[in-house]
């Protein structure tokens, strides 16, 4: 097991000084490997679609990969059974089935070589990991409820007139433009802006992955959808984005509704996240068919 080296030591004091319920033993902290990554994956199909994204990094890339953008850690028992899985860096995704591991995971978040930009995980698990993370009463820049909306069979299938189909490289400019906007719209940064080549990057992988789905008309893009993460059991979509002079006309709704009809052909279930506040996106889902199953916290640090 490769332990996490000198943690207790260096956060001693911060036991002593700040009250924590739940205090770990940090000798039950490990940065995963490839080596475990069998066991890991049967933790994480306990809960699949709340896991998904983390379950579809390791499946693509396996636990060691600088395509993660952060390190994956577990925390265990005193009988050594995994009680967490967390990864730690530019997307921060909590699966904490203890306080220790959530304060354990808390507590070598404060030394990620990787700038954290978001921290995810259901109900209120990410707010109390920003608190135990911080211990300075600071907030966060931004912070958010999301709804948890899932689809699987049997749904009635919308009539849909668009040419719902794979993305091709050559449309790069337009899908890249998109999820830009997608996402500033969710977290206030721009990433055209932020790392336009790697964003650009990012965009291409997913195409070259066949995970982006686009309807073109007279070649100008009226919808776009990506598949973010994938296991042989969920896929999770994001960057849901419809042209802003085809808003209006149930294009949204009845593409969704075809794409997810072609996606259950290879999963049970299809499942999405999006903002409390976005009621028009939800109606949107909820005419695709998909229902509101649960809801979880978002943070942008």
């Amino acid at each position: 097991m490769k332990v996490v080296k000198n943690v207790e030591k260096r956060f001693e004091h911060t036991a002593i000084q700040t009250p924590i319920i739940a205090v770990p033993d940090m000798k039950r902290l490990e940065a995963l490997t490839n080596a475990n990554t069998a066991e890991v994956t049967n933790f994480l199909k306990i809960r699949p679609v709340h896991t998904v994204v983390m379950s579809s990094f390791i499946q693509d890339n396996g636990l060691e990969s600088e395509l993660n953008r952060g390190i994956y850690y577990g925390y265990r028992s005193e009988t050594g059974e995994l009680q967490g899985v967390a990864l730690i860096g530019h997307s921060t995704l909590i699966e904490a089935r203890s306080e220790e591991a959530l304060t354990a995971f808390a507590m070598i978040a404060r030394t990620s070589e990787t700038a954290i930009h978001l921290m995810m995980s259901d109900g209120n698990a990410i707010e109390r990991f920003w608190t135990l993370y911080k211990q300075d009463g600071s907030e966060p820049r931004l912070k958010f409820t999301e709804k948890l909306f899932d689809l699987k069979f049997p749904y009635p299938v919308q009539e849909c007139e668009w040419d719902v189909r794979l993305a091709d490289k050559a449309q790069i400019e337009q899908i890249a433009e998109a999820h830009a906007e997608v996402a500033f719209l969710e977290s206030g940064v721009d990433p055209m802006e932020k790392d336009p080549q790697g964003f650009i990057k990012r965009c291409l992988r997913r195409i070259e992955q066949k995970r982006t789905f686009v309807v073109f008309e007279n070649n100008k893009l009226v919808f776009k959808a990506d598949i973010a993460a994938e296991t042989d059991d969920v896929i999770y979509l994001e960057g849901v984005y419809v042209s802003p002079e085809y808003r209006g006309r149930s294009v949204g709704s009845t593409c969704m509704s075809r794409l997810g009809s072609m996606l259950l052909s290879k999963v049970e279930n299809i499942c999405l996240l999006t903002n409390l506040e976005f009621k028009a996106a939800h109606r949107c889902f909820e005419k695709a068919g998909f229902n509101s199953t649960d809801e979880c916290t978002t943070i942008f640090v």
